[in-house]
């Protein structure tokens, strides 16, 4: 079954399923969902790598750790160990988002990874939700790099361009779907000159340009 390969994969077997279970479970399907466990996920998710960082970078002061934090806690790292632990195929969504590709939305993915660390959490302690974060983060971790220059997926997609003397990419809405509160847009990057487009989703205009930018730039430098 998929909740056993990814209890496996979290190297957490729990005591309590119903609290995966939980975690797994987004507002769509019904109650109870993961929106509670998202929100200590996400403490616990910033407490877990700021210790990290401190640990391992100790001649950074506030800002830069801090920099640093945030691209590691943001959803882009977070969609990215959703999609090492396949998690898409363990979701329990609504028909409705089911149908529109909800198992994909880096948003939805996302928030369930953090909702997972609050279950580690209740289902067992600080250390034990330590320790499944560290070892899904220690890839990350080894990337990151202090002196790299803090910019933005749009800025390094433009920058990159006009280095070669291209012309800038375009940014198209998509789609706009959910409810006012809860809005989930997408967002397509598109490069001319070499045929390329790439779709990033978030919560909102600016997070999906970001991600179809990072996308874009990824495919580029690949070339």
């Amino acid at each position: 079954m998929s909740v056993d390969r990814l209890q496996r994969d979290l190297g957490h077997p729990f005591r309590d399923p119903t609290l995966l279970q939980q975690a797994l479970t987004h507002r769509s399907f019904g109650q109870p969902n993961n929106e509670r466990l998202e929100f200590l996920g996400d403490s616990i998710l910033n407490c877990v790598t700021s210790i990290a960082l401190f640990e391992r970078f100790g001649s950074l002061r506030e800002g830069e750790l801090s920099r640093l934090r945030a691209s590691l806690v943001r959803q882009e790292a977070l969609h990215r160990i959703a999609l090492q632990l396949q998690l898409g195929d363990c979701l329990r969504l609504g028909e409705g988002e089911l149908k529109s590709g909800g198992f994909r939305r880096p948003s939805i993915l996302a928030d369930a990874v953090e909702a997972i660390f609050a279950a580690v959490f209740l289902d067992s302690d600080f250390a034990g939700a330590k320790a499944v974060i560290d070892r899904l983060y220690a890839p990350l971790l080894d990337e990151v790099n202090p002196k790299a220059p803090s910019k933005d997926p749009k800025t390094a997609l433009q920058e990159w361009l006009q280095g070669k003397r291209l012309p800038l990419p375009t940014y198209t809405m998509v789609e706009v779907t959910g409810e006012a509160h809860a809005q989930e847009f997408e967002v397509a990057c598109e490069v001319e000159r070499y045929k390329l487009r790439t779709i990033g989703r978030g919560t909102s205009r600016r997070i999906a340009e970001q991600q179809s930018a990072e996308l874009a730039l990824a495919q580029l430098r690949k070339k």
